[in-house]
């Protein structure tokens, strides 16, 4: 096993998700008039899926459901990019939809150029360019 096929966000308004996500550049076939119970996003190599919380919850643990603190969750879900202009550019896109930049972009310690944004639920986003990233023909990054 060296995969993680789907990252499920669990959601507090689906519909609202589901606009912030396909306003920041995300696809999906799903509208906020299908009134889904699920969205899948497409993405090379993994999907991003948003749930209802509480169904998420009761999805886990039907007798002991867990409860989404307040605060930081100790996770990050990285984008990475392959210019970095496109850093500056999704951060302000992610702004505009009603995120929350937690980071403006700069020059980081690892030597790449990196922000943060939150989502509507607080989910934490770093977006990243590295001159020392690649790509495969898929645009997956490789890590070596």
């Amino acid at each position: 096993m060296n995969r993680l096929n789907i990252i499920t966000l669990g959601v507090k308004d689906i519909k609202k998700s589901l606009a912030f996500f396909k306003q920041i550049g995300f696809e999906t076939d799903v509208t906020p008039e299908d009134k889904p119970d699920i969205v899948w996003f497409k993405n090379q190599g993994s999907i991003l899926a948003l749930y209802p919380l509480d169904a998420l919850a009761v999805d886990i643990s039907l007798e002991h459901p867990p409860k989404k603190s307040s605060g930081f969750s100790g996770i990050t879900i990285a984008i990475n990019v392959e210019h970095k202009d496109e850093v500056d550019a999704l951060l302000a896109r992610a702004k505009d939809a009603g995120g929350a930049v937690l980071k403006p972009a700069e020059q980081v310690f690892w030597g790449g150029y990196s922000g943060y944004f939150a989502d509507p639920d607080g989910y934490v986003f770093e977006v990243a360019y590295s001159e020392h990233f690649t790509y495969d023909a898929q645009g997956m990054l490789i890590q070596e």
